[in-house]
Parts: structure tokens; C-alpha cells; sequence
């Protein structure tokens, strides 16, 4: 089942949203700044599958660098992080859209 949580990260004040698969894996992932709600992160697990078997890693580079590093490996235990809490499928899409367009806009 997909779930859509945060997470905070105190030590760098980021706020970290996730849509985890079925698995606990993170499909898609936002990082937004806490001293100015700011987002940095925004990237696709299905992206970066495709860039992996379908480009080269030029284009893999460029996609971080304007998107991001997707977390690797189990999600679980995200309920034992700072304010984590559950959210709504709702609030994750409106995350990323807003993240997604600021980060288009700044590259």
C-alpha cells in the first residue's frame, strides 16, 4: 500500500516528504527548507529508472543537480523520526507540483 509521510531532519532543517511503495521504498521524495520553506528536493524513482537504463550519465547528473538524490534503501522506522506523521496523497501532490515548479524555474 503507498503511504505519504514527513519526516523533520533538525541538524538541517529540512522537512522530508515521501511517497513510499508497497515495499517502504521511496518512490517520490521532496525536501523543502524550514528557515524559508524553500524546495530543494523533488525527485522520481521512475525517473531516475528510466535515466539509468534509457541515458547516459550525463543526463542522470543533470537531473540531480536540478532535482535531487532520491533516498535508497527501506523507509522503515519513519514513525520513530522527529514529527513524522502521515499525510494525505492531497497534500503530497500539491508538495510536489509547488517543488517541481520552483525547481524548473530556478534552473
Amino acid at each position: 500500500m503507498t503511504t505519504w509521510f514527513r519526516v523533520y531532519c533538525e541538524d538541517e532543517d529540512l522537512w522530508l516528504y515521501f511517497e513510499a511503495d508497497d515495499e517502504g521504498w521511496a518512490a517520490r521524495q521532496v525536501e523543502v527548507r524550514g528557515a524559508d520553506s524553500r524546495p530543494v528536493t523533488a525527485v522520481s524513482l521512475e525517473e531516475v529508472l528510466h535515466l539509468r537504463d534509457d541515458a547516459d550519465l550525463t543526463a542522470m547528473s543533470r537531473y540531480e543537480r536540478q532535482y535531487g538524490v532520491l533516498a535508497e534503501g527501506s523507509l522503515d522506522g519513519w514513525q520513530d523520526q522527529p514529527q513524522a506523521a502521515e499525510i494525505s496523497a492531497e497534500e503530497f501532490e500539491h508538495l510536489w507540483t509547488e517543488a517541481r515548479r520552483t525547481l524548473d524555474a530556478s534552473r
